[in-house]
């Protein structure tokens, strides 16, 4: 069963056919190969889905969407400009601080790369950047989006992983900000390699202007991560008052969102969120069907036998995570893939929570990498430029974020000591 699963699914990938009805498909003809009912496929669908923490999906993807419509990331944009745009290189600088903030809120990378990417491509061109570099800049700081919590891989990895998605978010900052640090600390020397960038402080705010207009929208990543780690609420509910932060200040303080561009952002919300849950439903059925057939106790013990430490372990995961990550959207690919492997990691002695920041980070690599990654789409439809055209400049960025993989992957500390810290383990 198992092998005519893997295979269907493989076959419909290699014809472009959509991840979630390729999954779909394989799970249902398994389900005819090992001649069970095909009521199963409705029960593990539904409870795939039927998971409080999943309802954080749909509202931090409306929350994103409002922060675009209401005026509040070309406002973080001003902000981070204000901080760091005044050096050589400042602007694409700007880009990956902006990023940073604004995934605080959003929990999408995709979100983050045309929020950010509408306002910030245009500006790169238009102060001598080549829109190529703009493009391949504005995907790779977006996946900033997946790691900075809150983060909606991570909650799908907290479900399907049975892991504490608070303990997964705190976890998150300091592989985000060692990032974020990395690639700001990339792109000046780059820049100044280049001769790059040198009028970047035109037209900058002074700090306490930019940050006074910034002011409501800086104050929504501190209400809604306070308000996490404060007890006040939980993540999933963290989400609602996002959105509800987010309407307010789009509609009532800086009166940017009218009735006609608020129908289309929940049109956008609605469609964006269908997708992920229907991923979600058809890749539930795929593990559960996986996993009844022995195929991760399997894996566990050819791991024991090919992969001698939690060293070996974690460099042949991150091998192939990789490479599922260029073929496999992330949402996908985490809940098909973390309930196989996360038991074994547990196994090798690795703590499931920092396992579940490498597989994020490493998959996250799969929206910047051909053939398809999302980011890089979403960045090409900003810049209005065609995929091949980036891929040059896009492999410095890759290598970046490479190396800090390898960093996370073999420092748990980097993920764990605030974890530690805040929940007294």
């Amino acid at each position: 069963m198992s092998v005519v699963m893997i295979s269907t699914m493989v076959l419909c990938f290699a014809l472009t056919i959509s991840v979630a009805v390729s999954i779909g498909l394989a799970s249902i003809l398994g389900i005819q190969a090992s001649h069970a009912h095909m009521l199963i496929s409705v029960k593990e669908m539904f409870g795939a889905i039927n998971k409080f923490p999943l309802a954080a999906i749909p509202f931090f993807i409306l929350a994103g969407n409002l922060m675009e419509a209401g005026g509040i990331s070309r406002r973080l944009v001003e902000f981070a400009k204000s901080l760091v745009g005044g050096v050589q290189g400042g602007l694409p600088m700007t880009c990956v601080l902006t990023c940073m903030i604004f995934a605080a809120v959003s929990g999408s990378s995709v979100a983050t790369t045309f929020a950010i990417g509408a306002i910030l491509v245009p500006a790169l061109v238009k102060h001598g950047y080549p829109v190529t570099y703009a493009a391949s800049l504005q995907a790779t700081a977006a996946e900033l989006g997946v790691v900075i919590p809150p983060s909606i891989p991570l909650i799908l990895y907290g479900v399907s992983a049975e892991v504490s998605i608070g303990e997964l978010f705190i976890a998150g900052f300091g592989p985000g900000v060692l990032i974020a640090g990395t690639l700001m600390l990339f792109v000046w020397l780059y820049c100044k390699w280049k001769g790059w960038g040198k009028n970047d402080g035109e037209g900058r705010l002074p700090v306490g202007r930019a940050t006074l207009q910034a002011g409501w929208a800086l104050l929504m990543p501190i209400i809604i991560l306070g308000g996490i780690y404060g007890g006040v609420f939980t993540p999933t509910e963290a989400s609602a008052v996002a959105v509800f932060y987010a309407l307010l200040v789009g509609v009532v303080i800086y009166r940017e969102i009218g009735i006609k561009s608020l129908a289309a952002v929940l049109r956008r919300s609605a469609i964006s969120s269908a997708v992920i849950m229907f991923i979600i439903a058809n890749a539930g059925l795929f593990a559960f069907l996986i996993t009844r057939a022995g195929v991760p106790e399997a894996i566990g013990h050819w791991l024991e036998g090919v992969l001698k430490s939690p060293a070996y372990f974690l460099l042949g995961v991150n091998a192939a995570l990789f490479f599922i990550g260029m073929f496999i959207e992330t949402s996908a690919a985490i809940i098909v893939l973390a309930p196989i492997l996360a038991p074994v990691a547990a196994h090798f002695g690795v703590d499931p929570v920092h396992f579940g920041l490498v597989m994020v980070v490493n998959l996250a690599m799969g929206m910047i990498t051909p053939p398809f990654g999302v980011n890089l789409f979403a960045a090409c439809a900003v810049a209005r430029i065609s995929l091949d055209r980036i891929v040059g400049h896009l492999m410095p960025f890759v290598l970046v974020i490479m190396a800090c993989l390898m960093v996370i992957t073999y420092v748990p500390e980097l993920s764990l000591w605030l974890r530690d810290l805040v929940y007294a383990k």
